[in-house]
């Protein structure tokens, strides 16, 4: 595959998975929202998107082909989704760049080639991609923290009682536990995305059960992970592996209800 930026030889790539990168779907351990993460892979944040085919050429070494074709890419995720076959094979005039190195953590490789290595540089090459550190617990491992909880809402939800006491949107942290500081400052910077408009991605909206929607929101140094017909969990940078749930209480619907109407759908 031939791109902007580097060369690939298309009958040596060896397709591994895929990608979308766009407003609405993206690897939330790239940034907060989607021009962060569009900056990580050193794109443009253009509003149609793009999908990321990560592979291996024939030599091992590790190469993210960039398109702007991303109904291919779509398809081709969601076929595999459901343990369908699907080759991926971009048409070479959707290729945006063909940029070294994986941005995102692979535990598999092609087989019958050699072990997936980054590709030689040659003096003023930019680096090669690499995922976030997610070692010791920060952004990256919050917001995939935060990824965890949406996909696995039921378990986390089962382990709620309502009638313990929960942090509620309008009540005192010392009445019902240690303080949260994070907790309120979180909410009200997700408030404040609804009086002025954050940027792309930051509050995303898809598909739940029963006719209600995941609603999902990040800022500087916390994720949060909502039902819009239930309760919230918020994690923060300051607090290692913790998700703390939030009550419903009388504010928490009207700002998840208001989320909603300013998040990014998928089309």
């Amino acid at each position: 595959m031939a791109g902007a930026e580097g060369t690939v030889d298309d009958d040596s790539l060896y397709v591994l998975t895929a990608a979308l990168l766009t407003p609405a779907q993206f690897p939330s351990v790239l940034g907060d929202d989607y021009p962060a993460a569009c900056q990580a892979l050193h794109l443009e944040p253009y509003a149609e998107g793009y999908g990321l085919v990560l592979g291996q050429d024939s030599d091992g070494a590790r190469w993210t082909v960039v398109v702007d074709d991303v109904s291919l890419v779509a398809v081709a995720i969601a076929s595999w989704d459901c343990g369908m076959d699907y080759d991926l094979s971009p048409d070479e005039s959707s290729v945006v760049a063909a940029l070294p190195g994986w941005p995102l953590a692979l535990a598999v490789a092609a087989p019958g080639v050699p072990e997936p290595h980054d590709p030689d540089q040659e003096e003023g090459d930019r680096p090669p991609l690499a995922p976030p550190d997610t070692e010791g617990w920060g952004p990256a491992q919050r917001r995939l923290g935060a990824d965890e909880v949406a996909l696995q809402w039921a378990q986390w939800r089962s382990g709620i009682d309502d009638a313990e006491a929960l942090v509620s949107d309008n009540t005192s942290e010392q009445e019902r536990r240690q303080p949260r500081g994070g907790v309120r400052r979180a909410l009200e910077e997700a408030r404040a995305y609804v009086e002025s408009a954050p940027p792309p991605g930051r509050v995303r909206s898809s598909f739940a059960p029963g006719g209600a929607r995941t609603l999902r929101a990040d800022g500087p140094g916390w994720s949060l992970v909502a039902r819009t017909d239930d309760i919230a969990f918020v994690l923060l940078d300051e607090e290692p592996g913790q998700v703390v749930p939030v009550g419903r209480g009388p504010e928490l619907p009207a700002l998840l209800e208001a989320l909603e109407k300013v998040a990014v759908h998928p089309s």
